[in-house]
């Protein structure tokens, strides 16, 4: 074995495969084709002459020798990433930066628009990527720095992932404009009793699924009058206005739809559950200036007081 033989871009194929168990999965979080993340895997082996990962029914599953190299290799990695990324000024009108964010389906459609607007406007030379990973996968993909920033119901999980709150949101319930209560009179929020005679869509998104609505339907006993899970949020505006369903969003997404679709907002008081809403990120970014700069954009774009 010769390290100078090794080409040190293969290291983050080697350390992608290892978190996710998957090629499938570490091509897209790399941004590379399959068949280009599986002759990238073939060489690994070649060079350290190890199967490096078997398969097993949860996936890859490392070898011996994958457990003992790769955390080292993925500790290296970032102290050498860190160590470049903070010596360097930022000028964001002539930098090349490629951000790898992660964002939901919901967040895709909320965010990436004005935030694509404001890095064309102020750092045109710049890409963006959304590698949406899986909200419990998303301190991992920080650690291993697949990721450089997350928006969306996060929390840090490791010691070594900064948060910061952007705004707290909450739930409501749309429908088609027509649509009205079968009980009770009708005002600008549904009760609890009004809510349990409508037939109720939910989107539950499999890469960052948020339980509360589920919580709160439980909660109430309401579960049975959920006849629809949707994958995405996008199917929901013509699902309501297309049917008597009611669905259940975050108030945001609403509100980005009224001008668009001919929906209703029905507030749930004391009922409808409320989040806060994060963008989160490795520690080692923090004194970098355009991680900073980063997410300093984020922050004029999103961040709203406590209400």
């Amino acid at each position: 074995m010769n390290f100078r033989q090794l080409d040190l871009n293969l290291l983050r194929v080697l350390c992608a495969v290892y978190r996710l168990g998957s090629v499938t999965e570490a091509a897209r979080l790399l941004a590379l084709s399959q068949p280009a993340t599986s002759n990238a895997l073939a060489r690994l082996r070649t060079f350290f002459d190890d199967e490096l990962f078997v398969r097993s029914p949860r996936g890859l599953h490392p070898t011996r020798r994958a457990q003992r190299i790769v955390p080292a290799v993925m500790a290296q990695l970032q102290a050498l990433e860190s160590s470049i990324m903070s010596s360097e000024g930022f000028e964001p009108a002539s930098a090349s930066v490629h951000w790898r964010l992660s964002l939901s389906d919901l967040g895709e459609m909320m965010f990436l628009p004005p935030l694509a607007q404001a890095l064309r406007d102020q750092s045109p030379r710049s890409q963006v990527s959304n590698v949406s990973v899986a909200a419990l996968q998303v301190s991992a993909a920080l650690d291993a720095h697949d990721v450089d920033l997350a928006i969306g119901i996060l929390g840090p999980s490791h010691s070594s992932i900064a948060s910061e709150r952007l705004f707290q949101e909450h739930f409501v319930a749309i429908t088609a404009k027509d649509w009205r209560p079968p009980q009770g009179r009708v005002a600008s929020s549904l009760s609890a009793r009004q809510l349990s005679a409508a037939s109720l869509a939910v989107a539950s998104p499999a890469a960052t699924y948020h339980g509360s609505v589920d919580l709160m339907l439980t909660k109430l006993k309401l579960n049975d009058r959920i006849v629809l899970r949707a994958r995405h949020y996008g199917a929901l505006p013509e699902l309501v206005t297309r049917s008597d369903l009611m669905a259940i969003v975050p108030l945001m997404y609403a509100n980005s739809l009224a001008p668009r679709y001919d929906v209703r907002l029905w507030e749930l008081p004391n009922h409808g559950p409320s989040y806060d809403v994060s963008m989160v990120w490795h520690q080692t970014a923090t004194p970098d200036p355009a991680h900073a700069w980063l997410r300093e954009v984020v922050r004029k774009l999103f961040q709203r007081p406590p209400s």
